[in-house]
């Protein structure tokens, strides 16, 4: 197929090659030989007139051209599947898709099971891929690699559509054997208290809840531990006196099989809107409206047991 002298199949060549700016990585991507690739960028140089990847040192770089193309050529591929390979029905007993989801631990913990439980439930074929948040999550979105976003609404992005699916605060742990496990959880003993804390090194951006405290409260840690995983902040505080921050649920849920203690924040902070993303171009696709109805009855059995 062309347009314009371009044949399409060029475009899905490009748009790796944007992306992994690297021949031989773009090649295995779509399962071509280096050569091949190379051909594709060679053509795809004469038809634009520029080198779209040049090269630095050891690693090659997108040109300023080759920057603007990549949002365009995005949008015209996920045009294009959603209007080309979309089935006109999806039945959930036969289908043999995968979707796939970017979750941070915490979401992969408290509601992928109730998600998985339901699929189940209908005696569902359908596969889920469950991978971890990355530091720009829209970027996996635009390229297609993720079917759904599950993040706190304040981050998603304002131009793919989005929906709430429930809300989530925090408390603060302890372990149970520390000397001051049983004394109130005022802010003096807050702020003063070694913390554990989510931060993975090397990512800007923070969490929900170290994001809120940053911009809104002036409160003073004492961090002692960075982490990269939610999950693993209960487990860590044992034997110690520290003591971490974490969304009420999750902590429920670890506490059952850890010596903790639970205290309320000494401060008020709003609630965690976690929501679910998706692509624009796949607003009609029968297959998403069947896992966003799984992740909306998913989320109403977080807070009535007796939902779904």
């Amino acid at each position: 197929m062309r347009f314009n002298k371009l044949d399409l199949n060029l475009l899905v060549a490009l748009d790796v090659l944007l992306t992994e700016q690297n021949i031989t990585r773009a090649a295995e991507k779509i399962n071509l030989s280096p050569s091949a690739m190379s051909s594709a960028l060679s053509r795809l140089r004469d038809y634009f007139s520029d080198d779209l990847l040049t090269p630095i040192g050891r690693r090659m770089v997108v040109t300023p051209l080759g920057e603007n193309l990549i949002g365009p050529v995005r949008n015209v591929l996920n045009a294009i599947e959603s209007t080309v390979l979309l089935q006109p029905e999806f039945d959930p007993l036969k289908t043999d898709r995968v979707f796939s989801f970017f979750t941070s631990d915490y979401t992969q913990m408290v509601l992928s099971p109730r998600l998985l439980s339901l699929a189940a439930g209908q005696q569902s074929t359908a596969r889920f891929q469950f991978q971890p948040q990355v530091e720009n999550p829209y970027e996996a979105l635009e390229r297609g690699e993720a079917d759904f976003l599950i993040i706190p609404m304040d981050y998603v992005s304002p131009d793919h559509p989005s929906e709430v699916l429930y809300e989530e605060d925090f408390v603060c742990i302890q372990w149970q054997g520390s000397p001051f496990a049983n004394q109130p959880m005022t802010l003096e003993r807050y702020e003063s208290a070694g913390h554990i804390v989510m931060r993975p090194d090397g990512v800007r951006y923070r969490n929900f809840f170290e994001s809120t405290l940053e911009k809104h409260y002036d409160i003073q840690r004492r961090v002692v531990v960075t982490s990269y995983s939610f999950s693993v902040l209960p487990s860590m505080i044992i034997g110690t006196d520290y003591i971490a921050t974490m969304h009420r649920r999750l902590a429920q849920l670890l506490a059952k099989g850890l010596s903790l203690v639970i205290h309320e924040l000494p401060f008020q902070i709003p609630p965690m809107k976690q929501a679910m993303q998706w692509h624009q171009y796949r607003n009609n696709d029968p297959g998403l409206e069947w896992v966003k109805e799984m992740l909306r009855r998913a989320a109403d059995s977080l807070s009535n047991p007796d939902a779904g």
